[in-house]
Order: structure tokens, then C-alpha cells, then sequence
């Protein structure tokens, strides 16, 4: 058996994939739809919309299998990725690269496959639309065509998850992919029971800064900001810009002063950004931190408590500047 390599851009196409957040994600009509059609145009017992994770491929639609995911180095899908074209083994059992692949001589006993890639928004190749038979077969170029064709289509829905997700002005995660991308990684969390703790960050001033130089300006001044939170956390953390001059970060494997801290290192990066940007204004925020419950799958209550911090921080803030006029 040959276990497939790893392409070259794995550590940016596995970036891409996770920050979709359709891993583990329960089935869906929308993709559903395509395995059932490839299985009926293809006359295949089995088709299957397969995404290729670090360690794994997991099946985000399947016709015609139980499984829910394979181990990677046992895939099939992790040699499709390496290529643009259409994967084809059309019997594997004369091929020196399968023929003893333990889904070939064991359950679901593969002897043909023909794989598409899947193609994120970023352009990575993130996993396959799949047909897969139990007898061996010929598979043409009008067949190739056929399934490109539908992988375009899911490779469609990969890229509205993304907008389903991103924040279209900032490029960080929005309210809701906040939402999903925090409760995997309070999941990771709780399975090794690490801490996590959360900021929620609010912008001081934004309105002013949208009144007097208008709202292009404004745009601009919360895409710096959120360039700010992107190279100040790590890429494990989890920003989110939840709306209009609101953000929060997730800081895992971190408790409450570690979490201070790094809201200390923010601090520091926005007075250095203010130090040396050409903008006739200064960028603020106040925030407040809070430590996750253990055990907890949710960040709202820390959420909320982290919040109530903030907006007292934002008013002693407020009460300061006045008594200095």
C-alpha cells in the first residue's frame, strides 16, 4: 500500500478547510444532492463528498457507506488532491498502490474509484466529489467530464460556506463563524483539558471617526484593526468581528492572566499602528477578559461577563475623559 504524500501547500489548504467550519458538521440537502445524482449518473452503489483533513478524510455526504471517515493514509482522496485532474483507478487490484489498501481487501472492497477535486475559495484542493464500485470498470473522457462538472458545483457550495462565515469587510470570522469555530475549539479544549479564556474588544471612537471623515474611512479603520487582532493572537485563537465596531477573540489553551496579557501585547500593537500611520486619527478600544468555564462546549456566558467588563472599562474611560475638559 502507498500512503498519499502530503502536497505541497498542505499546511494552507488545511488552514483553508478548517476555517470553513464544515468539518463534523451534520448533513446537508445542498451536497447531498450531488452524491445522489453521481451515484444514479455514474450507476455507482456508492458517491461521496469526502474532505481531507489532516489525519483523515471525513464525509461530509455519502451515498452507499455507513462510515463517516477513513483514516488518510489509507485514502484514496489524499492521492486525488495532489493533482487538478480526475483521479482514476479503474481496477484496483492491479495496482501496486492498492491492491492491499484495507478498503480494497476488507469492507467497503473498493475496486473502482474515480475522484474530482474540490476547490475552496482560496483555490486549495480540499477533499473530492467520489464514485466508487465494488467491480472493476472503464471510466472515459466523457465520464471525466461528467464528474468535473459536478465537483464545480460542490466546489460552489465550498465557497458560499465561506461567505456564510467571513466577515466580506474584514476577512476575519463573522458572528457566526465565531460561534462555530469557538465551540470546536472549546471542544479541543475540554478532550484535554486545557483552559481557554475569551476578550471582547469594542472600539472607542468609531463614530467619530465615521462622522467626520466619512464611512470609506471608517472601513478602512476597522480593517486595520483587524489586521492588528490577526497578528497579535495566535492562529490557534479564534477573532471574530460580531458587528459594526464589535470583536471577540478566543484564546485556547490560556487562562485569565495569560489572556490579560495578551491583551497587554494588543494594546502595545495599536499604539505602535497609531505611532506610525499617516490617519489624522488614532485607533481605540476598551475590552474585557474572561475565563471559560471548565468543561464548558460555549463561550456565551463568558461572552456576556467579558462584555459587561468591557462596557465598565468604556465608561470609567468615558467619565475620565470628561473630568480631563
Amino acid at each position: 500500500m502507498q500512503p498519499p504524500p502530503d502536497p505541497p501547500d498542505e499546511r494552507a489548504r488545511a488552514a483553508e478547510l478548517h476555517s470553513l467550519s464544515i468539518l463534523d458538521t451534520p448533513p446537508e440537502e445542498r451536497f447531498d444532492r450531488y452524491t445522489r445524482l453521481a451515484r444514479r449518473l455514474f450507476r455507482v452503489p456508492i458517491a461521496l463528498v469526502s474532505l481531507v483533513d489532516t489525519d483523515r478524510q471525513w464525509f461530509k455526504s455519502r451515498q452507499g457507506l455507513e462510515a463517516t471517515e477513513t483514516p488518510r493514509d489509507v485514502s484514496f482522496c489524499g492521492h486525488t488532491i495532489l493533482d487538478a485532474e480526475v483521479f482514476v483507478i479503474e481496477n484496483t487490484e492491479s495496482d501496486v498502490r492498492f491492491c492491499d489498501n484495507p478498503l480494497v481487501t476488507s469492507d467497503p472492497h473498493i475496486r473502482f474509484y474515480a475522484g474530482c477535486p474540490l476547490v475552496g475559495p482560496g483555490g486549495h484542493r480540499l477533499g473530492t466529489l467520489c464514485v466508487i464500485d465494488r467491480t472493476a470498470r472503464s471510466f472515459d473522457d466523457e465520464d471525466r467530464a461528467a464528474l468535473q462538472d459536478l465537483a464545480a458545483m460542490v466546489s460552489g457550495e465550498l465557497a458560499s460556506l465561506e461567505m456564510a462565515t467571513t466577515d466580506e469587510l474584514t476577512g476575519i470570522s463573522n458572528r457566526r463563524g465565531f460561534d462555530v469555530l469557538s465551540g470546536q475549539a472549546l471542544a479541543m479544549c475540554q478532550r484535554g483539558e486545557q483552559p481557554a479564556s475569551v476578550v471582547m474588544i469594542d472600539m472607542d471612537g468609531f463614530k467619530a471617526i465615521n462622522d467626520r471623515f466619512g464611512h470609506e474611512e471608517g472601513d478602512r479603520a476597522l480593517v486595520a484593526f483587524a489586521r492588528i487582532l490577526r497578528s497579535t493572537f495566535r492562529e490557534s485563537d479564534v477573532i471574530g468581528r460580531l458587528g459594526g465596531d464589535e470583536f471577540a477573540a478566543l484564546l485556547t489553551r490560556t487562562d485569565a492572566a495569560s489572556a490579560c496579557d495578551a491583551e497587554r501585547r494588543l494594546r502595545e500593537a495599536v499604539d505602535a499602528h497609531n505611532a506610525s500611520s499617516p490617519a489624522a486619527y488614532s485607533l481605540d478600544y476598551s475590552a474585557g477578559v474572561e475565563a471559560i468555564d471548565a468543561g464548558s462546549t460555549c463561550a456565551s456566558d463568558a461572552l456576556r461577563r467579558a462584555d459587561e467588563g468591557m462596557y465598565a472599562r468604556k465608561l470609567a474611560k468615558r467619565a475620565k475623559l470628561r473630568r480631563a475638559s
